[in-house]
């Protein structure tokens, strides 16, 4: 019997700021379907997990995070900091689970398993950002942990790589391969209608 939890990763200021290098420009609609989610998930007594990224000022908690972006890259996601907090217009529901990462995977150095395993979960349903960084990762963590996984392609985003390169071709991207092996591919309407 499938018993499924929403996994809510990484709804934060970062990517809502206009301004911010990683800012999500679909995050309106994105964060509508999200919180639909989170609200039908509570409704039908389903675990609802919000998963937040931080990261010490020092950014000795970090390890190769930041690699990638050069040696003169701040560390992001500090811990209270603006950045790091909730989307204000993010509904938390009631009794819902909080969990703090350092990594891409919400399940890398945290007790998410454990959790999930305690709940008696088996399959997980991914939202939140980056599509392609900390979605993506947590959805290929899941499977090979033996959950299956259901990502949920419209209520994920992702900044633009690129003019040319948009979120919509990262979503579409990063679903191709989900779908060939780790993941079914749903969106918000479809998926409301399966949660009961």
């Amino acid at each position: 019997m499938k018993k499924t939890a929403l996994l809510v990763i990484d709804v934060q200021n970062i990517y809502a700021a206009p301004e911010s290098p990683l800012y999500v420009s679909s995050i309106e609609q994105s964060l509508q379907n999200i919180n639909a989610l989170a609200e039908a998930f509570a409704k039908a007594g389903k675990p609802v997990v919000y998963v937040r990224h931080a990261h010490r000022a020092d950014g000795r908690d970090a390890g190769r995070m930041f690699d990638f972006g050069g040696a003169a890259e701040p560390v992001s996601f500090v811990e209270g900091e603006p950045e790091s907090a909730y989307v204000p217009g993010l509904k938390i529901v009631p009794g819902a689970l909080h969990i703090t990462k350092r990594r891409y995977s919400s399940f890398e150095g945290t007790e998410l398993d454990a959790i999930l395993r305690t709940l008696g979960v088996n399959t997980v349903a991914i939202t939140g950002y980056m599509t392609n960084f900390c979605c993506d990762t947590t959805a290929r963590s899941a499977h090979d942990r033996d959950y299956f996984v259901d990502f949920i392609a419209d209520a994920t985003g992702a900044p633009a790589l690129s003019e040319t390169y948009t979120e919509a071709h990262i979503i579409e991207a990063v679903t191709t391969t989900l779908a060939a092996g780790f993941a079914q591919i749903h969106d918000t309407k479809t998926y409301l209608q399966s949660i009961a």
